[in-house]
Parts: structure tokens; C-alpha cells; sequence
């Protein structure tokens, strides 16, 4: 665990903290990488985490005088599937961020933090590759812009020092010639690792392939460029002979392992499979339509607040948890399931896996729905919680959870305080969701029971009620 924990509130205050800060340290954003590895023990002499996921200005999204885009170091999955800027001019990466893991991770996690952790299985590498990315790396000796394509040295590694922080994203949009496509192979829908994934980027005139891109994902040490399907594809005309030829080249250019989640022949075979699916998409222009125009995040009504000059004395926490003001004193170096449970005694969000698989542990931080056991205790300072002993008001139940009981969709109810959150979220942003955008909702959310059907009928009917406590 650690020994220090700050919570700056400018990027100079990040800057000067890595300039001092003793060799083991540690940026967090999310967290959803670096709490499980914390938990594993993969850091024991860990002596400073600077948590940088509320400092002001990075968490934007935005389009600058020049036209490249900027995506700060805070910027969460979620809040690209918020952003018609990023839909309309980076479409790829829209359709990455949505088949990462689940609502409520993706509350949480960071695109540059899905960079910087530097795993070539990791879906937004593919698509900025693609469209030429930079990053921003700033330190006290200044900053410097590194290409995304030169950023990587080998597996998990990066030329990044320890005393930058990766500031933003920066690209260039695509062009209105240029369109693209982002398959993700992986042994289920969501809360899935990808066995592989690539992006096929083409420019086009009419069916004239101008330009293309190939990247590839969880196909060697980093991600890479097939260039032998780039090279054959330009001056080719798109079609399914060509899309055939393309691929078989492109999985030529994989350089594979094999691991738990498949072999390497299986990754050079399915690499094939996947770049065919990816240009006939974009042969027949449907390449956008495998993501909704609005997705499920659980986000409605989201706001943080910072640390004031960023100072913390790392031995009280002001919080506000279910509509309580609260104050601790002690040691805060557990995760904020853990404080909410052992600390406060609201025991409703129950450890599941604790590794943000499960949704057991869901909860409400600063309006986001969140898997609690990889959000660090300190973050609960000067923070918005809510645990489902939160959700009735004036003693009567909310109405996900009155249809819970009508429903029957209760079984061991280890898993039921995860799904209601993750319910009552979804009722706040789409009052009135469909079928799948209940799926969606639930999909972090995990039950050994197999209730689903009766859970997703309970959430239908709740929605009918028109939500809120009955």
C-alpha cells in the first residue's frame, strides 16, 4: 500500500509532485489498472500516488483553432460516448470506448491511462494509432510531443519518464473522404480483454481507396501496422476481392503468442476474420451502426468538486454518503469500498471479485456509477457518495428495488445491491430504455444465480412505474 497520497489541483502542482517525489510513485486517474496491481502486491515499496482525477482543465474534450483535437488526461470512456465532436470526427475511437468493459468501469477509466498502461490488447491504442495520435508529455523540464506510434518501446513499455505526466491526446480529425472501423475479438461481449482487435482506416473516393491503415491489436509485443495490407490497398478499389486479399496479408504481418485467452494460431487466423469484417463494414457504410447514437453511461447528473490548492493532510475525510455530512480521522490506504462498509457501516455494496468484474460493490461517486473496490478511500474526500441504503427516501422503497421484490429477482441477493445501482442510474438518464439499453446497463453486473430474466423484467417494470421511491 502506500505511504503518501496527494490530491493536486493544477497541472504545475502534478508537475512539481513528480519532480520531488521519491522513484516509487505512481500517477492515478482511474485507478482500474493500478488498484488491482496494488491489491496483488505488485508494488509493496508504492511511496507516493498523486491522483490527478480532480485536477481543473483535464478533463476536456476539445477542438482547437487549427482543428486538432485535444482529449485530456482525465477524459473517461464515458465521456467520449458523450461527445458528438469525438462521434462525428473520430468515429473508430467512438467504437472502441464502447466495447470496453462495462458502464461503470468506463465511468472511471481514462483513455490516456488505457495508453499509458501500455498492453497491446487495450482498444483505444488501435484506433489513435490509426488516426496518428500525439501525446503531450510535460515534466519541470518543459514538454514534448511524442506520436503514439513512436510512444511504445515493448510490452508495457514506454519512452515516458517518471517524472512526465501524459497531458492529452492530440490528432488530427478524419477528413470527410476518410472513414473507419474498430472489431474487437474477445470470449464475451463486455467485460472482456480483447484476444485481438484492429482498426481499418481508409480515405476513399467513391470506391477508390486513396490511403489506408491497418493496426493490430494483441497480435505482438505492441500494436502494430500491417503494411503489407496498407501497401496492397492503396490504388485498390474496395470490394470483397480485395477485402479477401487484404486480410490474408494482414495476418501474415501478426507476430502472435500464445496465452489464457488463445493461442497463436487462433490470433492469426481470427485476424483475417476480423480485417475482412472491418473493410466490408465500411464497403457497405455500416461501420457506425454497431453503437448507439446515445450509449448507457450511468452518469446523469455527474459533478466533482477538487481539493482546494491541493492540499490534504492524508489524515481526515470530509465526505458527504447518502445525504449525511461525515468526518473521519485515521488512515485512508484501503479501497472506498472498504471505508464505506468497515469506516462508515453502509454494508449494501457487497467484495465481490474486486477487480471491477462482478458490480457487487457499485455505488455512486460524485453522480457516476462505479465499481467501489477500485476507487482508492481518499477519494472520498470532499466527495458526493451514495450507497443503495441511499436510494429510498422517507422510508419508501425505490421503485427498482419494489420491483426487485415483486419480481421475484432476488436469489442469494449477493449480487442484487450492484444491479439495483446499476438500474436506478439508468432510470435517471432514460426514464423510459429499451431492452438492450437495460442489458447495457446491467452489463457490469454479475449474477451466479443466472436471474437475469427476471431482473431485466423488474427493471422494465420499474420504468413503468416512472421511477423514483414508492
Amino acid at each position: 500500500m502506500w505511504k503518501n497520497y496527494h490530491m493536486p489541483e493544477t497541472v504545475e502542482q502534478v508537475i512539481d509532485l513528480l519532480s520531488r517525489a521519491t522513484s516509487q510513485k505512481k500517477i492515478i486517474a482511474g485507478g482500474t489498472d493500478l488498484m488491482v496491481e496494488i491489491r496483488d502486491g505488485k508494488w509493496p515499496g508504492l511511496d507516493d500516488v498523486i491522483d490527478i482525477s480532480r485536477v481543473n482543465g483535464l478533463d476536456a474534450i476539445n477542438q482547437d483553432d487549427d482543428g486538432l483535437v485535444h482529449i485530456q488526461a482525465n477524459v473517461t470512456h464515458n465521456d467520449i460516448l458523450r461527445s458528438d465532436l469525438i462521434r462525428k470526427v473520430a468515429s473508430p475511437l467512438y467504437q472502441a470506448c464502447y466495447r470496453v468493459s462495462s458502464p461503470q468501469l468506463r465511468n472511471r477509466a481514462t483513455v490516456v491511462g488505457n495508453l499509458v498502461t501500455a498492453s497491446p490488447a487495450n482498444d483505444t491504442i488501435t484506433p489513435l494509432m490509426a488516426m496518428d495520435a500525439s501525446l503531450v508529455l510535460v515534466s519541470s523540464r518543459g514538454e514534448r510531443q511524442v506520436r503514439l506510434n513512436e510512444f511504445y518501446t515493448g510490452l508495457r513499455n514506454t519512452v515516458k519518464q517518471p517524472d512526465e505526466l501524459v497531458r492529452e491526446i492530440v490528432f488530427k480529425p478524419l477528413k470527410s473522404s476518410q472513414k473507419g472501423s474498430f472489431i474487437k475479438q474477445a470470449l464475451r461481449r463486455t467485460q472482456a480483454i480483447s484476444t485481438l482487435n484492429c482498426c481499418v482506416l481508409l480515405d476513399l473516393e467513391d470506391d477508390q481507396i486513396l490511403d489506408a491503415v491497418v493496426t493490430m491489436g494483441s497480435v505482438a509485443p505492441t500494436v502494430i501496422h500491417s503494411t503489407r495490407a496498407e501497401t496492397f490497398l492503396k490504388g485498390n478499389r474496395l470490394n470483397a476481392e480485395t477485402a479477401k486479399k487484404a486480410s490474408e496479408l494482414a495476418a501474415l504481418d501478426t507476430k502472435p503468442i500464445t496465452d489464457l485467452r488463445s493461442g497463436a494460431d487462433y490470433r492469426q487466423y481470427m485476424m483475417q476474420v476480423i480485417v475482412v469484417d472491418a473493410l466490408v463494414e465500411l464497403m457497405e457504410n455500416r461501420q457506425d451502426q454497431k453503437v448507439p447514437v446515445n450509449p448507457v453511461t450511468l452518469s446523469q447528473g455527474a459533478g466533482w468538486q477538487a481539493v482546494p490548492n491541493g492540499e490534504w493532510d492524508q489524515a481526515h475525510i470530509e465526505t458527504t454518503i447518502n445525504g449525511q455530512a461525515l468526518q473521519f480521522g485515521g488512515e485512508f490506504k484501503g479501497n472506498l469500498l472498504n471505508f464505506v462498509r468497515e469506516r462508515v457501516g453502509f454494508s449494501g455494496p457487497k467484495p465481490g471479485c474486486e477487480e471491477g468484474e462482478c458490480g457487487a460493490c457499485t455505488m455512486y461517486l460524485d453522480g457516476k456509477a462505479v465499481v467501489s473496490c477500485l476507487v482508492p478511500a481518499p477519494r472520498a474526500h470532499l466527495a458526493n457518495i451514495t450507497t443503495i441504503e441511499g436510494l429510498a427516501e422517507e422510508g419508501q422503497l425505490h421503485s427498482v428495488q419494489a420491483e426487485f421484490i415483486n419480481h421475484g429477482a432476488v436469489q442469494c441477493g449477493y449480487c442484487t445491491p450492484g444491479f439495483v445501482m446499476a438500474a436506478a442510474k439508468l432510470m435517471e438518464e432514460k426514464p423510459h430504455p429499451t431492452e438492450d439499453e437495460i442489458k447495457d446497463a446491467i452489463s457490469g453486473n454479475l449474477c451466479r444465480c443466472t436471474g437475469y430474466y427476471k431482473i431485466i423484467q423488474a427493471i422494465e417494470a420499474a420504468c413503468q412505474d416512472g421511477g423514483g421511491a414508492l
